[in-house]
């Protein structure tokens, strides 16, 4: 993720920081002066916001730690000012897999409670609720009832919350699963609705989570429509195969008059009948800002690039452009390029798809390629 810091790799798995976080401590530390102009309590403010951020790491941990062992990857753990995000390669399709990845999550912010509330108890250090608020009471305590909040809050049954992905489990367990995601996002979108009226006279906060939970849910059922859509599909069926190629040996001012005069955004490079490179927009234009038009094409294409087989899944295209960020790959078979594959070209598939059969498709898809797969908190 962009504007992100990496704090270090632990159990195997990245662990990152967005810029934004900082605000948020700047902010706490702020509200902390204001209230009581004490640099103690501005110190005890940003400890304690750095300790609820230590179990929301522990929470993704356990989502991240579970999928590993069911073999799914976590790319890395990403804190940001409204909770972590833990990047899987993907969503287990097999309802009891994501069941438990789903309450992985909640669950060690649970165990975490429950250390803390039998440290409350031995120790006698209850305060009343009424005594407690986010600035002041006793520190444990607090932290006791940030951790049983994340696990009522992550529990609700809307998507992107670990509720919505257990709603679609236990839906999907005796059911489609496309038909259980949209049931589920359903349900989260009409808990939004009500969020969002009740935060217009009570809190506007429920007003911001409502907006989060409504596009998290649509989002959820778009990227399950498209999955379902590309689902045995093979590339060769949606490729191009109608495109232009460039040399190797050609100067940049041949690859912006092939962009110009045409249709095409990304160019396979290559040399004697076998690709060795994609020249990108943004690598070409680039290049040309820095080097101008007479720079070598070879100085500005992507030489790491990902290729699919023609017999290969839609569906595994998508991951390849997620994770490499090209919205172009080449088809070769046996080092022959046959076609291209995009996403624009990959978007049209859809539409056509979508209005051949609108029954089984469900769910209009706006947006191709799915977001990453996350667990927020």
């Amino acid at each position: 993720m962009k504007w992100s810091w990496r704090l270090g790799i632990f159990a195997g798995i990245p662990v990152n920081v967005h810029a934004t976080f900082l605000l948020l401590l700047a902010w706490i530390a702020a509200n902390h002066w204001v209230r009581s102009h004490s640099v103690a309590a501005v110190l005890v403010g940003v400890a304690f916001t750095g300790a609820i951020f230590a179990s929301v790491t522990l929470h993704e941990y356990g989502h991240a730690l579970m999928a590993r062992r069911f073999g799914i990857r976590t790319k890395d753990i990403t804190l940001l000012p409204i909770g972590g995000l833990a990047r899987l390669e993907k969503i287990p399709e097999k309802p009891d897999e994501e069941l438990w990845i789903a309450l992985a999550g909640p669950g060690v912010n649970v165990f975490i409670a429950g250390i803390l509330g039998i440290f409350l108890l031995l120790s006698g250090h209850l305060e009343p609720l009424a005594d407690l608020g986010i600035a002041s009471g006793y520190f444990v305590e607090r932290l006791f009832f940030a951790n049983i909040f994340l696990v009522v809050f992550n529990l609700i049954p809307a998507f992107p919350m670990d509720g919505g992905r257990v709603l679609r489990a236990l839906l999907a367990a005796s059911g489609d699963y496309v038909h259980a995601t949209r049931t589920a996002a359903a349900v989260g979108q009409a808990l939004a609705l009500a969020f969002g009226l009740w935060g217009l006279f009570t809190n506007p906060f429920l007003v911001l989570i409502a907006v989060f939970v409504w596009i998290g849910a649509a989002q959820e059922a778009a990227n399950v429509a498209v999955k379902s859509a590309l689902k045995g599909v093979a590339v060769k069926d949606a490729m191009i195969s109608d495109f232009r190629t460039i040399s190797v040996e050609d100067k940049l001012s041949k690859a912006v008059e092939l962009m110009l005069s045409g249709w095409q955004q990304d160019f396979p490079v290559v040399s004697k009948d076998r690709v060795v490179g994609l020249l990108t927009r943004s690598g070409l234009i680039a290049k040309v800002a820095s080097g101008g038009l007479s720079a070598k094409i070879q100085d500005a294409m992507h030489a790491d690039f990902p290729v699919v087989d023609p017999t290969d899944t839609l569906e595994s295209v998508v991951s390849h452009l997620q994770e490499s960020e090209i919205r172009t790959v080449p088809v070769v078979r046996d080092g022959q390029l046959l076609g291209l594959l995009t996403l624009d070209n990959l978007a049209e598939y859809l539409l056509v798809q979508a209005a051949i059969k609108p029954a089984a498709n469900g769910t209009r898809v706006k947006q191709l390629l799915p977001r990453e797969k996350i667990f927020p908190v």
